[in-house]
């Protein structure tokens, strides 16, 4: 099983600078990458407004696009379906085309998300589906319930909190985020709370202590 990821661009057609923003998002790609060395194919541009990549399981891939959201600057946004399944490649003139259930799951996350953000959920950005067949469907059901009310708080955050957040889920002290932000600790450790970034760290650590439990058995 794969867990396979079609990244779509928010507002890609209203950027002022769409070269500039891709540029950006192919650097916070590779930061995350760096970090979080989870990619069993690295996120990468294909047509239009879209990345695609795959992860080795639903937990590393639910790490990887909060970081992935926390580290892009105000203004530039990634939406992510993720679709468990398997996946293939099909050869053609162009190069190789994405195939399989995982692909085909991950696209119709994409088209569930744009309904989401229509109507119920303005502020969701990632969504979860599980290929025919697979038997993730009652954890994928647990999982949408934790990106929806993840992306409702990641929403609502400033560039510095999620700065801050990011800096805390990859293990930086908060005396080290002071000194990066000129501030003190207490304004970050206040900022932090207001934020409810404790809550989104622990959901973080919950992600990876779950997978390195699964890489033990």
């Amino acid at each position: 099983m794969t867990t396979a990821i079609i990244a779509d661009i928010v507002g890609s057609r209203s950027l002022a600078d769409r070269a500039s923003a891709q540029t950006t998002f192919d650097e916070v790609v590779a930061a995350v990458d760096r970090e979080l060395p989870l990619a069993a194919k690295t996120l990468t541009p294909t047509v239009g407004d879209e990345l695609q990549g795959e992860y080795r399981t639903l937990d590393d891939a639910l790490a990887a696009t909060l970081l992935l959201r926390l580290a892009l600057p105000d203004g530039l946004e990634l939406r992510f379906g993720i679709g468990i399944g398997a996946t293939t490649s099909v050869p053609s003139a162009g190069g190789e085309l994405q195939d399989g259930p995982g692909w085909w799951a991950a696209r119709a996350a994409i088209e569930t998300l744009a309904t989401l953000e229509r109507r119920r959920a303005p502020r969701a950005r990632t969504w979860i589906v599980a290929g025919p067949g697979e038997d993730e469907a009652v954890r994928t059901h647990l999982a949408n319930a934790y990106v929806l009310a993840r992306d409702q708080l990641v929403g609502t955050m400033g560039e510095r909190a999620r700065r801050l957040a990011y800096g805390r889920c990859i293990g930086v002290t908060q005396k080290e985020l002071a000194e990066r932000e000129g501030v003190t600790q207490s304004a970050v450790s206040q900022l932090l709370s207001t934020a409810g970034v404790p809550a989104l760290v622990e959901g973080f650590r919950a992600l990876r202590l779950s997978n390195a439990s699964e890489g033990t058995t």
